[in-house]
């Protein structure tokens, strides 16, 4: 048994395997409410049990074994749910097969496919957002209505609109083939963006930073990485965030209102993000034609360096904003 606490021992699973272990239940049963609320019950489980018997070695692997049981003695008491969803199974197995298991896990990590299923295009931009916070980040429906300073209601309505779009209109709980994922990674990378840009900059609310939306988008940009280590906008993308956020202590002053960059106390930025994300720039810019995000990566990094305004490279970074508007134009640009 773990000799790791059991509060932090839970937290740690609920952080690092919640999403790993809602994505393999969605694929295995095919619906995302019933996979949510047995995940919900196996964490709840391991609260009552993990105090008395230990955390087992393998907290991933309990987890999933006691969902999996729940979720078959829920469709045992509702034969007709049952019915409906082996219906749905067997489209979604015809149309993608499983992907092979993650050797070096307890878990197959599919958490892939729910990232692509999260942002799938079908679906209201505006619930990307909320869906993924939802389903990747285990944020209550509360939670993620104040990350975006909705009312719970409202919230509610948008991730329950969201499912029913993706149970309605059959969405593949899959990762896009490799003729599909370059016209369907952008939507996955821009949802993951708009949380941090939130964090960055809240719309509304009385504080300029909502730290904890950053560092939630950074994470779920790392965990993508970690699966999609060949694709270098998501590199791009993770720099660009780690890049930015290093700011994030110098951007207010004492009462919270905002410190210009040429005004900030560049001693205040922290140098470990700074170097990680210029590491990740390299992998960003190397390989290929660059991507808008590992550009942009490229120009945060240029303003990270410098040791003041005056030392900045700044013909460098309008070269590198010509080949950003060449990329991506602007309305502004046309």
């Amino acid at each position: 048994m773990d000799e790791r606490p059991v509060e932090s021992s839970v937290e740690w699973v609920f952080r690092e395997e919640r999403g790993r272990l809602l994505a393999t239940l969605v694929r295995r049963f095919g619906d995302l409410d019933l996979a949510e609320d047995v995940t919900s019950e196996a964490i709840e489980a391991a609260l009552e049990h993990w105090p008395v018997e230990g955390v087992p070695d393998r907290p991933g692997a309990w987890l999933l074994t006691t969902a999996r049981r729940k979720a078959v003695d829920r469709l045992r008491r509702d034969q007709a749910y049952a019915a409906r969803l082996a219906v749905l199974q067997v489209e979604a197995d015809r149309a993608a097969p499983a992907p092979p298991a993650d050797a070096g896990g307890d878990l197959p990590d599919e958490r892939l496919q729910l990232f692509f299923t999260c942002a799938h295009p079908a679906l209201a931009a505006e619930d990307r957002g909320a869906l993924t916070l939802r389903c990747l980040a285990g944020l209550t429906t509360a939670e993620v209505a104040r990350a975006f300073l909705l009312p719970s209601a409202t919230m509610a309505q948008r991730i329950v609109r969201a499912k029913k779009k993706i149970r309605q209109a059959r969405i593949p709980f899959r990762v896009p083939g490799s003729d599909e994922l370059p016209e369907r990674l952008p939507g996955v990378l821009q949802v993951i963006y708009s949380i941090f840009t939130e964090g960055y900059a809240a719309s509304s609310g009385a504080r300029l930073q909502r730290l904890d939306l950053a560092e939630e988008a950074i994470r779920l940009a790392r965990i993508l990485r970690r699966l999609l280590p060949s694709e270098r906008e998501v590199a791009g993308l993770l720099a660009l965030m780690l890049l930015v956020h290093a700011r994030r202590e110098a951007r207010t002053g004492p009462d919270g209102e905002i410190v210009l960059l040429d005004e900030q106390d560049r001693d205040r930025w922290d140098q470990s993000m700074i170097e990680e994300g210029g590491d990740l720039v390299l992998v960003a810019l190397t390989g290929g034609p660059p991507g808008p995000y590992g550009v942009q990566a490229a120009i945060a990094a240029l303003h990270d360096e410098a040791a003041d305004v005056a030392s900045t490279d700044w013909p460098q970074i309008v070269a590198l904003y010509d080949v950003l508007v060449a990329l991506a134009p602007s309305p502004s640009s046309r």
